[in-house]
């Protein structure tokens, strides 16, 4: 059979094609995930490496911030090598040997890792070098004497229970220099944020020794300043700041400019105090040094593929597409076979309904069963359509026909437009208006826009609601009405049922039933209305006494334009829309409805709808 489909869209092509471009990506994505593994391990090692080199500079900065001369240094170096597995070596500029934890005369790498020099280091090996640049551990002068380091410890102490008894909360840090400073949870503590009560304004006094290494460095700086030729306008130009890294000398005049930047004087005030800062502690901190890592011989890793895995890699690609393409062929022509039979099924005219044998238990079974299930609806909602048109033409014309009748025989003078003949066409309007707003609320529960206003309902003040609505017309017609709630006909179960529903749209479904029972009953019959609670659903029930439905017709009850008496009239039997109005009300409330009956002993219709929980105020309401 010629399909006349280009062969790139044919299904056989296009599952091979996928099958192919899903083989490559698997070998791609394999080999992509082995070298992303491989990369991100080499990362790891690289990202070790790079930390414990950090510790190194880090740790040998800190020796030369607190030495002279780097005399000792040995051990420290041979401990560090130890803890890391790296070679290390300390030289001067013109590569002096000072310290090397390999053997003598071992070659030195290309280049040095970094420059060891606590006067001038970088904010990533040492936090707290930030402002100045000077590793906070360098404090040379600075250095309290332990007479000094003690009076300030019992003042820091002091005012630390001060602040606890005032609701602040502090720790005791101490600075290299030997200073003690109270901070708490959000940092150091200005005199600003210290309890009134506890500022008793001497710990944060200078001491001896402080004083002295600031008097020096102040002399230091204005020598620099006058270099700069910057006329200085007072003394105590020079502010010691404390935190938990070092004393902070700051230059404290200048100001701010424009933008927040700082002042000419200020910019060079903190270019001279700087300067002067590493001039006063350039006596007590260790020389220049470089650091080297490694030895001169080491390479570095890379990776590289051979001409043999390059040809397995190929091979294993080219094994994995053949059999690949074989298996997608021999799936896809079984696999294609019921399908073009679906496809020449559904090609056929429509009035045909042709159907497809169902050969497999498999999808294209599954498939091909569908196909038959929905061509058998097609053909029964194809003849529900026709008979549906009729019904509403049917529906339709009786009324129209009346009124334009009566209207001709009024216009020509026959028949005087009395009250009387306005009266029944009034009734003709009333019973077509009657048809279309409930073939409205069909189409709105068929296209599922029916507006549904829910709220929590008591099933018996519901089922009361609907038999006073409908009382009068039953008493009319001889029937007795009652509900489960009279006393005689009380539901079973225990406790009262609440619904989830729109009490209008429900009064509505439950009057459908109940004129429905009122036009079948005869007279001196009884229409009962109860309800009652089952675990998580509330069962409410229309019964009557009336001529009952056979039980050929049970299935067809709820249809609409259908009538258990075919020879009765709009007028006597109704629009034959009620029940598939109560069928489409109760399901968009996401309940069911069935049918019990037996002719000529009545009928019972039960709806099932969701249990809810009462409201909060449903013992008031009650």
């Amino acid at each position: 059979m010629s399909s006349g489909i280009p062969l790139r869209k044919r299904l056989l092509v296009r599952l091979m094609i996928t099958s192919v471009l899903v083989a490559l990506c698997s070998v791609a994505a394999t080999a992509w995930l082995a070298v992303q593994t491989t990369t991100r391990a080499i990362q790891e090692e690289q990202g070790q490496v790079l930390a414990d080199d950090t510790d190194i500079l880090r740790q040998l900065s800190g020796y030369a911030a607190t030495h002279p001369s780097w005399a000792g240094v040995q051990d420290t170096v041979r401990r560090l090598s130890a803890a890391t597995g790296r070679r290390i070596a300390l030289t001067t500029a013109d590569r002096t040997p000072i310290a090397d934890s390999a053997k003598s005369r071992t070659a030195l790498p290309p280049g040095a890792a970094a420059t060891v020099d606590p006067l001038h280091t970088d904010t990533y090996s040492e936090p707290g070098a930030q402002l100045s640049g000077v590793d906070p551990r360098a404090v040379g002068p600075y250095r309290l004497t332990p007479l000094e380091r003690a009076r300030l410890g019992k003042l820091a102490t002091l005012r630390q229970k001060c602040a606890a008894r005032n609701g602040v909360d502090t720790t005791i840090t101490w600075t290299p220099s030997g200073r003690p400073v109270l901070s708490d949870e959000n940092g150091i503590l200005p005199n600003s944020t210290v309890p009134e009560v506890c500022a008793d304004g001497q710990l944060n006094t200078l001491t001896h020794t402080e004083e002295t290494a600031l008097t020096r460095l102040t002399s230091l700086a204005e020598a620099c300043l006058r270099r700069k030729d910057v006329a200085l306008p007072a003394k105590g130009f020079i502010s010691l700041e404390f935190s938990s890294q070092a004393p902070q000398p700051q230059f404290a005049l200048g100001g701010k400019g424009v933008g927040g930047r700082p002042t000419a004087i200020g910019a060079k005030g903190s270019e001279c105090v700087a300067e002067a800062r590493r001039e006063q502690l350039d006596p007590d901190v260790a020389p220049v040094a470089e650091l080297f890592l490694g030895t001169g011989d080491s390479a570095l890793p890379h990776f590289d593929m051979s001409n043999a895995n390059k040809a397995k890699i190929v091979g294993v690609t080219g094994l994995v597409l053949a059999l690949t393409v074989a298996v997608t062929a021999l799936v896809a022509t079984r696999l294609v076979r019921p399908l073009r039979a679906l496809t020449q099924a559904a090609q056929q005219p429509l009035e045909q309904h042709v159907r497809v044998p169902v050969t497999t238990r498999d999808e294209t079974g599954i498939l091909a069963l569908a196909f038959n299930e929905l061509t058998e609806r097609r053909e029964r909602m194809e003849a529900q359509r026709k008979a549906m048109v009729s019904d509403i033409a049917h529906e339709l014309r009786t009324p129209l026909t009346n009124i334009r009748g009566w209207l001709e025989v009024t216009r020509d003078g026959i028949v005087d437009p009395d009250p009387e003949l306005l009266a029944s066409l009034h009734e003709e309007a009333v019973l077509l208006q009657r048809v279309i707003d409930d073939l409205q609320d069909l189409a709105a529960a068929d296209a599922g826009t029916l507006a549904l206003h829910r709220e929590a309902v008591r099933a018996d003040e519901l089922l009361e609601q609907v038999a006073a609505a409908h009382r009068v017309g039953a008493e009319a017609a001889g029937i007795g009405l009652r509900t489960g709630t009279d006393g005689t006909s009380a539901p079973t179960g225990s406790g009262t049922a609440w619904i989830d529903a729109d009490p209008v749209r429900m009064r509505q479904a439950l009057g459908n039933l109940v004129s429905n029972a009122i036009r079948h009953t005869p007279d001196g019959g009884r229409i009962t209305l109860s309800a009652r609670k089952e675990e998580d659903q509330v069962v409410i029930e229309v019964a009557d006494t009336g001529s009952g439905i056979a039980a050929e017709d049970l299935p067809s009850v709820f249809d609409r334009f259908w009538r258990a008496e075919k020879s009765r009239s709009r007028r006597t039997g109704g629009s034959g829309l009620g029940l598939s109005i109560v069928r489409q009300l109760v399901t968009a409330h996401s309940g069911t409805v069935a049918v019990a009956s037996e002719l000529g002993a009545g009928s019972l219709f039960t709806l099932r709808l969701p249990a809810t929980d009462p409201p909060v105020d449903a013992d008031e309401v009650r």
